[in-house]
């Protein structure tokens, strides 16, 4: 493994213990919800995964020279909204998955109903955290509450995955499939990289700019590289059942490009990831070395 994934590892597990700990410690303040619904949020937040997204704002503040404090609840909220759409994306209606991240989803785990409620109670819980976001000011608070809320509905993530389930069985082009995917999964991310950048007390068009390019770049690698996965992973290495893309007749990239085309493609989403960032120095290397991480990770 090289220096940067390396780093990427590091930085990863530092970032993710702090994610892991803020999001437990507020999840657990003062909560008045019935005890099967904190259960299941508890569940749907605090099962494991690799934090990309709050890792992703962390390192961007830290691009801009801004310390990780202010963007630490930022950062949860990210999570909080990837849980919520990863607890609905699971249901019977939608991707019926019984498996996310090795362990019962979390409508098997419970059930249908606690499960809904649960995502829609994180939804709005990442709102009203990132409303009252400490170390910020409250214009500051408006324009992340703004970012987060398009990335995350019809504009963006809700929206790629009605494009998703409408496209099952259908023969989509390449720039279709990018459509998709730049909503369903690359606006969470690039909204991530423009959260951690926008907690700057000082920010320049042209460094958003390049973030931007950077973030729009990250995300489609990140679901060509899931969609490789799909097809060559392992079911107990990547959490869910390997070829269940290919069985529910989606449309993917390497179904459209071939194996060797959707890595090829990834290698040149990468490149682009890395030049964006060519006008940053040494603090940026923690989204240099996440761009590489993304497209080495077999989970």
């Amino acid at each position: 493994m090289t220096a940067l994934p390396l780093l990427a590892e590091r930085f990863l597990e530092i970032s993710r213990a702090q994610v892991d700990a803020e999001l437990a410690k507020r999840l657990d303040a003062g909560s008045q919800a019935p005890d099967k619904l904190q259960q299941a949020m508890r569940y749907g937040v605090l099962g494991g995964g690799k934090r990309i997204r709050p890792a992703l704002c962390l390192a961007a503040a830290r691009a801009v020279g801004q310390p990780a404090d202010k963007a630490l609840v930022p950062a949860c909220t990210l999570e909080l909204i990837h849980a919520y759409s990863l607890i609905h994306d699971d249901l019977p209606a939608m991707d019926d998955d019984d498996l996310r991240r090795g362990r019962p989803t979390t409508h098997i785990a419970f059930n249908e109903a606690t499960a809904i409620l649960a995502g829609d109670a994180l939804q709005a819980m990442a709102f009203g955290w990132l409303a009252e976001a400490p170390g910020l000011a409250d214009s500051a608070r408006l324009a992340l509450v703004r970012e987060l809320a398009s990335a995350s509905g019809h504009l963006g993530m809700v929206g790629g995955q009605a494009i998703d389930l409408f496209s099952v069985g259908k023969a989509l082009a390449i720039d279709e499939l990018e459509t998709m995917h730049r909503q369903k999964t690359g606006a969470l991310i690039e909204a991530s990289v423009r959260m951690g950048a926008m907690t700057a007390d000082r920010l320049t068009e042209s460094q958003l700019a390049d973030l931007s390019r950077y973030a729009r770049a990250l995300g489609l690698a990140f679901q060509v590289q899931d969609d490789l996965l799909d097809v060559e992973g392992d079911t107990a290495v990547i959490g869910k059942p390997q070829g269940s893309d290919l069985a529910r007749g989606k449309p993917t990239f390497p179904s459209l490009l071939g194996a060797a085309g959707a890595r090829e493609y990834l290698a040149q989403l990468t490149r682009l990831a890395h030049d964006s960032l060519g006008n940053f120095g040494d603090d940026a290397q923690p989204l240099r070395a996440i761009a590489d991480y993304v497209v080495a990770r077999t989970h």
